[in-house]
Formats: structure tokens, C-alpha cells, sequence
């Protein structure tokens, strides 16, 4: 069985969502629904927030004030049990002795051939309990397999914990009027339990954008609209508003998208920035022997930026493109967007490693006969020393 219900929204043709068992509801989706969402993406089987303004409007509301957003779709996976620690430390290339309780880590799942499984941002909330909060993928699945095969006594789980981003430069003095001055020792990577509007959450400081920012993961789902509206209240003098998920800022602080930019065929040595995660160890995990293997011998492609000339992009150009060397196809751009800030075209692009240095031309096929000149860039596009969401107290 299913049901429907028609969207509709000022300057957009009415829609309408089929929702079934299939797909989920965050806890903040009748929420997102009242602060004027009008279009949704799917992902990791859940309804994630596409449109509410804008894009560039929803930009500077983030880079200039502060911004809340649905992202229930941080499916979190949850390992627990005597064996916790060894499960978790098997399927990441992170050291995570190196991982104190509190703390978090971007992180690497790993395939045995060195592949990338998912990219989540790893939380360790006591000796032998984790989460991780996944990209769209069934990680889950693949740590109860290796659980069962390495005969760990180790539980994996699906908890009933919804994460909202609040990001933006305003967000920490919005973070200390909903839970106190506590949150200013919070630092980067690290946590927090609290309470927010009398819901109690786990506060991280991280966030998918380069600017200061927090998640905010709720565990009891019943309480998604309190934490919602006690968030936009408190929020109310510092002008935050609800926005999707912002892609341009995104790609500025060099942030990739799992499935998007790289996929599971890809090794972290190929990505660039993502070679630091692969960190040498005594302790084996899955795809250790091949990736110490590239380490040694190096590879054949990588996933550089792009900077692309001409009048800005009418919308973001998510599916893949051919990249030209004169008339020939060596590569594929991922994504390409306006930067309203840098006030120019920006992507990433894979080329073969002998391409990959900041500066080479490219040409980017844009469909219709449309060919743009572009070259490859640095990364990330702007703060480069990622000083930006360290500027709340470290």
C-alpha cells in the first residue's frame, strides 16, 4: 500500500510523492514541509530536502548567517559489543587507536582491493561503540558480514538517530544559546551530549560545508519537530533559515560526494586529500595489503578540481562529462558549479595522474556541441588552510 500527496510550490508545476515503506521519513520532514521545501531527493532510501529558495540565495544564508538543514538521510550505523572497537577498526584505514571516546574522524571504509565502501564521519562514543554516519550506501550489511566473518562478538544496528546540520558563521553563538557555553570547548571532530529545548541530542562539530558548523543528532524520533522549532526560535535573531543541502559551498571547501564524485571502483589514493586517511599502522583491516601496495607504486588517475570559463552555470551539472586534451576524451568531470563567491565555474574532474597538476587545459564537453575551455585547480577552492571551520573556539 501506498500514499500520495501533491507538493506544489510558487514557480514549479505541482508534484506529487508516492510514499511507501520503501522510502523514508526523517523525523523533520513535516517540518521541512512547513518552512516551504518544495522539492525532495532520494537518498539512502529516505526523502532528503532539494529546494526551499534559490540556490545562490540559500548560499549566502549560509556563508553570511547560519542555516539549519534535514539530514536524517546520515543513515547512522551503530557498533556495539566486546568486540566493538576490533569490528570498527577492521573496516577503516584510520588508526582509531588514535581515537579517543568523544571524538570523531572523517573516515574511510574500505573494500579488500582498496576500494572505497562509504566516507562517513566516524563517532566513538564509548570504548567499543561507534557510529557511523554513512553516504548513501548499505554499510551496515557489509559490517554484519565481517562481523560474522571474522567471529567477532560485535553487534551492528540501525539506531533511531537523525542528524540536522546548523551551519554558518552564526552558528556558535546559536549553539550557545540552546545548550550553553559548553559548546565553545567543544572542538573540531569532537562531541557533545546535551540537551536541546529539553530533547536530548549528540552535538558534533562538523558539517558538510567549510564553514563553522555542528550536526546535531536526535534519538528519539518522536521528538523531531520539538528539536526542529526550538532550533528556528533560538535562531530567529540571527536570521538562520532552513536550506537543502548546499552544493557549491561544498565543492569550494573541496568536499566530495560519495556515489557522485567517487565511487567504490575508486581507491582514497586516487582522491585527492583523501591519501592523509590512509594511515600506516600495526593493526590490519580490510584492503590494508593493496593499499599499502598503491602507496608503494602509485596511480594512474586522480580526482582533481576544475575551473571552468564562460558565463556562470544556470544550474549545478551533476552527471558526468567528458574532459578533452584537444580532441581527445582522457577523463570525466563529476560536478560543475557557479560560485557565487569566487564568481566562477567549479568541479572536479578525474585525469590521468600525468594531468592532475593545478593548471593544465582541459576542454569539458557540455553536451549540444558546447565544448568549454577549463583547467584543472587546486584543492580545496577557497581556505585552502581550512582555517574557516576552526574559527569557533578550538
Amino acid at each position: 500500500m501506498t500514499t500520495q500527496q501533491v507538493l506544489t510550490s510558487p514557480d514549479a508545476a505541482a508534484a506529487t510523492l508516492y510514499f511507501g515503506p520503501w522510502y523514508r521519513r526523517s523525523p523533520f520532514f513535516d517540518a521541512t514541509r512547513r518552512w516551504g521545501c518544495s522539492a525532495y531527493d532520494i537518498y539512502n532510501h529516505m526523502y532528503l530536502p532539494a529546494y526551499y529558495d534559490d540556490p545562490v540565495t540559500e548560499y549566502w544564508a549560509l556563508v553570511n548567517d547560519v542555516t539549519l538543514w534535514d539530514v536524517g538521510v546520515e543513515r547512522v550505523v551503530e557498533i556495539s559489543g566486546p568486540d566493538g572497537f576490533a569490528l570498527a577498526n577492521a573496516l577503516t584505514c584510520r588508526d582509531l587507536t588514535r581515537c579517543a571516546v568523544g571524538q570523531g574522524k572523517y573516515a574511510i571504509i574500505t573494500a579488500p582491493d582498496g576500494g572505497i565502501v562509504n566516507d562517513p564521519v566516524l563517532l566513538r562514543r564509548d570504548e567499543d561503540t561507534f557510529w557511523l554516519c554513512l553516504a548513501d550506501s548499505d554499510v551496515h550489511l557489509y559490517a554484519m558480514g565481517l562481523a560474522e566473518g571474522m567471529g567477532l562478538r560485535a553487534t551492528v544496528s540501525l539506531p533511531p538517530v537523525h542528524p540536522v546540520q546548523i551551519q554558518g558563521p552564526k552558528a556558535q553563538a546559536l549553539m550557545v544559546d540552546l545548550v550553553g557555553e559548553a559548546i565553545t570547548e567543544v572542538r573540531y571532530y569532537w562531541t557533545l551530549d546535551a540537551a536541546v529545548g529539553g530533547v536530548p541530542v549528540v552535538i558534533s562539530r562538523t558539517g558538510w560545508t567549510g564553514e563553522v558548523g555542528y550536526e546535531v543528532y536526535l534519538t528519539d524520533p518522536d521528538r523531531g519537530d520539538d528539536l526542529w522549532e526550538a532550533i528556528m526560535r533560538a535562531g530567529e535573531p540571527y536570521g538562520i533559515r532552513p536550506i537543502a543541502p548546499c552544493e557549491a559551498r561544498r565543492i569550494e571547501a573541496g568536499i566530495f560526494n560519495y556515489n557522485s564524485d567517487f565511487t567504490l571502483e575508486n581507491n582514497p589514493f586516487e582522491v585527492s586529500g583523501l591519501e592523509r586517511l590512509v594511515e600506516e599502522q600495526e593493526a590490519d583491516y580490510v584492503g590494508k595489503a593493496a593499499l599499502e601496495r598503491l602507496r608503494r607504486e602509485g596511480v594512474r588517475q586522480k580526482l582533481v578540481g576544475i575551473e571552468l570559463s564562460g558565463e556562470p552555470l544556470a544550474h549545478e551539472i551533476s552527471e558526468w562529462r567528458p574532459a578533452l586534451a584537444g580532441d581527445e576524451v582522457v577523463g570525466r568531470v563529476t560536478d560543475l558549479v557557479w560560485s557565487p563567491r569566487l564568481e566562477r565555474n567549479i568541479g572536479y574532474v578525474w585525469v590521468p595522474i600525468e594531468l592532475a597538476a593545478p593548471g593544465n587545459k582541459l576542454g569539458v564537453d557540455l553536451g549540444g556541441g558546447r565544448v568549454a575551455d577549463a583547467r584543472t585547480a587546486e584543492l580545496p577552492f577557497l581556505d585552502t588552510a581550512k582555517r574557516t571551520p576552526l574559527g569557533a573556539r578550538s
